[in-house]
């Protein structure tokens, strides 16, 4: 498991860049945890497209779909001034754990899909 601090937001880059080469395709799950609101699952089982961090306005971008004719609509969502970025690289997928400046927390799940297809070369 790697935590990265806000600190090192130069190894969000790569991670980021990482996640989305070797996990693209790969069945996602998205579930946002708020301190006023609670728990409120956004996605589930969708297929994974990227994770990027964009320093300049300091944002992970997280996108979903989009990339086939099943799924042509691509949804993105927005974790503005990330403070602590967590990833748990497992063979069978990988879990994200991204906290913002409010404490509000986004967890995701990349999942190989059962059908066995997954990420370019595995």
């Amino acid at each position: 498991m790697a935590v990265i601090s806000p600190e090192q937001r130069t190894e969000w880059t790569a991670l980021t860049d990482r996640l989305t080469a070797e996990y693209q395709g790969y069945d996602v799950t998205i579930e946002v945890l708020a301190p006023d609101t609670g728990a409120n699952s956004l996605v589930e089982r969708l297929p994974f497209d990227t994770v990027t961090y964009d320093h300049r306005d300091d944002v992970v971008v997280l996108t979903v779909g989009g990339n086939s004719q099943r799924y042509p609509v691509a949804l993105r969502h927005l974790v503005h001034h990330p403070q602590e970025f967590v990833a748990d690289l497992i063979p069978e997928g990988a879990a994200l754990k991204i906290t913002d400046s409010t404490g509000t927390t986004t967890l995701v799940s990349l999942l190989r899909p059962p059908d066995g297809a997954g990420p370019a070369g595995s």
